[in-house]
């Protein structure tokens, strides 16, 4: 069981496997990403239930817009579901942000979005970010291009910039670094997630699940594995 009072500060899961839940079931792949969205749900819910403060959940990314049009609908229709559906979780307490370039998105979808953060900003559970149309390689030109803007303006020297200031210009800039990465379905790497705030995450790749079989039981698996690493930062 789980140290419930050393829990990491910053979780990110990487939801992988929808595709292959629903292959494995003969149902299309836009199945999966249904029954991935309810897991979703679940694991958000008990992730505040027990006091994780951070969670940053890989929902679709930058290179995601390649796959069939048909999925990519699904993904998007789920999407909208979830931003009607927010109001059924105020009583959690949940403050939600989305962390990627919303602007690929109709102006509907990106009007819900800044409501929902607005909304919730203030509030003082979970802080969930959902990382949508997101990419780490994308953040950093991102962060890059806003600091090159303040040098531009003369605000800013180029000597002045340091890991900090990288850090004030990422998507979610004030959040500390991600300190525990999951990851189901049996892959072993990060996919191009949270690439600056990993630098000294501790992994836990689960190959016997799929994320739509992904339960509360093993998140308190991948937190007890988390609890037995010995967290050095460099040092000794």
């Amino acid at each position: 069981m789980a140290e419930f009072e050393n829990l990491p500060l910053h979780i990110g899961i990487i939801m992988d496997g929808n595709g292959r839940w629903a292959k494995k079931r003969g149902l299309p792949r836009k199945m999966g990403h249904r029954a991935g969205a309810e897991a979703f749900k679940k694991i958000a819910t008990y992730a505040n239930k027990i006091g994780i403060r951070y969670m940053t959940m890989y929902v679709f990314s930058t290179e995601n817009w390649k796959r069939p049009k048909d999925e990519v609908d699904a993904i998007i229709g789920l999407l909208r579901n979830y931003l009607v559906e927010v109001d059924n979780y105020r009583d959690q307490n949940f403050r939600i942000r989305f962390l990627g370039d919303l602007s690929a998105f109709d102006a509907d979808i990106q009007q819900k979005m800044e409501e929902i953060r607005s909304e919730s900003a203030n509030n003082t559970g979970l802080t969930l970010n959902l990382a949508i149309n997101y990419g780490g390689r994308d953040e950093i030109v991102h962060a890059a291009r806003k600091l090159a803007e303040q040098v531009k303006a003369g605000v800013l020297q180029p000597e002045q910039i340091t890991e900090a200031s990288i850090t004030e210009n990422l998507y979610a800039g004030d959040e500390p670094d991600v300190d525990l990465i999951i990851r189901p379905s049996g892959e072993y790497r990060l996919s191009n997630f949270l690439i600056w705030q990993s630098a000294y995450a501790e992994y836990v790749f689960m190959d016997e699940i799929l994320w739509p079989d992904f339960k509360p039981t093993h998140l308190d698996q991948a937190l007890l594995a988390y609890q037995k690493r010995n967290r050095r930062f460099g040092g000794i």
